[in-house]
């Protein structure tokens, strides 16, 4: 038997090891979420890859119920901020007070000093407050004065916007869109799902209680682990190929397109496709990524990095139309 098999048969047996704590985390989050495993799975991609995650969908789908679920179930500190017109930098990532009996200026840290933070409705904030949190989710520090202070670790961002309200908002560029890993368009449940969430949630009193199943040191374990995971050059070809074709799609035999992309995807497109891939096949047990992978995660990796023309606007096309035809068109290995 080669190395290379030998190899590949311990780190199967590692990676088998190392990821039986999903199950127990979505057997858990079963108990109060109904539906939603894209949700659920998309969020643990980000979990696991270090990597923040937006999510978009009307009100009432569960989003933050998953959220602070999540939170609970993983045992780390949790903070939702409920972005506002009125809502400053400082409310975000905390201030200088002045101490008169001390005759000393004191940090008073924001709600940013977590794990897990659920910036609700990001988009009705004004650009200031934005940043500061797209500062906090790039360098993983906050200055407050002349202190820089470290994000302790995980540190994962999930912000939510609502498409369907326009009225007072502000929305994200798309240099800060970029930064968000993954972007998630959330559905609404199927009618039989409907039924069970009416007969769980339409009474009161008793809800369930979650249990603590996993720990942070095993998620920064699991993070270690999904970097060992083979991924074959051809893999690695397919995921190239795909961004490319958001850049220059007439050599993929899509001229269609030229002029319905104004922007294609960046290097960080290509980045997080291969991450978000690796931590897809941990998901599912596995040592290695296949394409299968990559076609699974591409939608929510490239839909946000996109940017259409007016041409393609005019024409009623999304980048997400545009995203399913390159995927069409890229010969899969």
């Amino acid at each position: 038997m080669s190395e290379m098999a030998v190899d590949m048969a311990a780190l199967g047996e590692k990676i088998e090891k190392s990821s039986a704590f999903i199950e127990d985390i979505r057997k858990e989050l079963d108990k109060v979420i109904i539906g939603q495993q894209y949700m659920i799975d998309r969020l643990l991609v980000g979990l696991l890859t270090n990597g923040h995650v937006l999510l978009e969908g009307v009100p009432g789908l569960a989003k933050t119920l998953t959220v602070s679920s999540l939170a609970t179930v993983l045992n780390t500190d949790f903070q939702r901020i409920q972005f506002t017109p009125d809502l400053l930098p400082a409310d975000l990532i905390g201030t200088l007070i002045y101490n008169q009996k001390e005759a000393e200026f004191l940090v008073k840290k924001g709600p940013i000093f977590a794990n897990i933070i659920l910036a609700d409705e990001i988009n009705r904030s004004p650009a200031k407050v934005q940043s500061a949190l797209l500062e906090a989710m790039q360098e993983k520090q906050v200055t407050i004065g002349e202190n820089t202070f470290k994000l302790e670790e995980p540190f994962l961002v999930l912000a939510t916007q609502n498409p369907v309200e326009q009225e007072g908002t502000y929305p994200l560029p798309e240099a800060q869109v970029d930064r968000f890993m993954l972007k998630l368009k959330i559905g609404y449940p199927t009618e039989v799902e409907e039924m069970e969430i009416m007969r769980r949630m339409a009474r009161t009193g008793e809800k369930p209680t979650l249990n603590t199943v996993v720990t942070t040191d095993k998620i920064m374990d699991a993070r270690r682990v999904i970097n060992e995971i083979y991924m074959d050059e051809k893999v690695e070809k397919y995921i190239v190929d795909l961004v490319f074709a958001t850049r220059k799609p007439a050599n993929y035999g899509l001229s269609d397109l030229e002029d319905l992309i104004g922007f294609g995807g960046s290097p960080r497109a290509t980045i997080n496709l291969n991450l978000a891939a690796r931590a897809q096949a941990f998901m599912e047990h596995r040592a290695y990524v296949t394409p299968e992978d990559v076609r699974t995660i591409a939608m929510d990796v490239l839909r946000h990095r996109i940017i259409p023309t007016f041409e393609a606007e005019a024409e009623d096309i999304s980048s997400e139309d545009i995203v399913e035809k390159i995927m069409g068109a890229v010969q899969v290995p």
